[in-house]
């Protein structure tokens, strides 16, 4: 059974206060994350224009074997950015729970439904591969999340992304929705947890149990908050040799000098 990481250092990693990656250090991590194996690198958010863009296109560029991904809004004009940018696979974030829908944005479940598909379509029309994230999934309605799913997989998506986008996600949960899901609709899982309540590793290993084979990861656990599913840790979790995991090691800690990582610094939960 093959686990296959998506390593999102440059994209929710790059949230954490205090971390600030030029388009150099970027390309440089990027290699070193495709040297390692890692299937899929979410290189950051085409939208945000600048430096941000440019480093997209410029990875994008350099035909690793890691497939690179991008990450937007339900949004034509996002998803433009990203074609710009050549990536590999375009990842739209559609929210799914209803405090989203209620307090951020103010619509109704059949506006997100109509919008997703309309995303995807567009996406698709122009020969993308497209993955689509249920952002908040950890609080929202199991069947929405499963509606959402149907919808997506019937416009060709093949994989989503179930978002523990507030850290509140425990082990009994992550298994129960996940093989929920997946007994509903034929679709890959990619797991996305936070680590508010060190809880990361273990719902995304839960995940993993239940029929997901597709999990974010971050080099240290940098992220949002608390963090992400750390790299080595889950790594360790699914039984790499001893062997593999030193040459991981090496290999994480010439990543952490260029991030100038440090664990747990006064900026966790800024």
């Amino acid at each position: 059974m093959r686990i296959n990481l998506v390593d999102t250092t440059l994209r929710d990693g790059e949230q954490k206060p205090g971390i600030a990656l030029g388009i150099n250090e970027k390309i440089e991590i990027s290699k070193l994350l495709d040297s390692i194996g890692i299937y899929q690198i979410e290189a950051g958010t085409p939208a945000m224009e600048g430096d941000e863009k440019l480093s997209i296109e410029r990875i994008a560029e350099l035909g690793l074997k890691s497939k690179i991904s991008s990450w937007n809004r339900m949004s034509i004009k996002d998803i433009k950015h990203s074609i710009d940018c050549k990536v590999d696979i375009i990842h739209i974030s559609v929210p799914a729970s209803d405090l989203q829908l209620k307090y951020n944005l103010n619509k109704s479940k059949e506006w997100i439904i109509s919008n997703m598909k309309k995303s995807i379509y567009y996406a698709t029309s122009k020969g993308y591969e497209v993955t689509i994230g249920l952002e908040d999934a950890s609080r929202a309605n199991l069947d929405f999340l499963i509606e959402l799913c149907k919808n997506a997989y019937f416009e060709g998506v093949k994989r989503i992304r179930y978002a523990d986008t507030v850290g509140i996600l425990y082990p009994r949960k992550a298994f129960f929705d996940i093989k929920r899901i997946m007994e509903e609709v034929p679709i890959e899982i990619e797991m996305h947890t936070h680590n508010d309540f060190g809880m990361a590793e273990v719902n995304s290993l839960s995940a993993v149990k239940a029929g997901a084979r597709y999990i974010d990861t971050t080099i240290g656990g940098i992220g949002e908050r608390a963090g992400n599913c750390n790299f080595i840790n889950f790594s360790s979790l699914i039984n790499k040799g001893d062997l593999e995991m030193k040459k991981l090691k090496i290999k994480e800690e010439e990543i952490k000098n260029i991030i100038n990582y440090t664990i747990l610094n006064k900026n966790t939960f800024k």
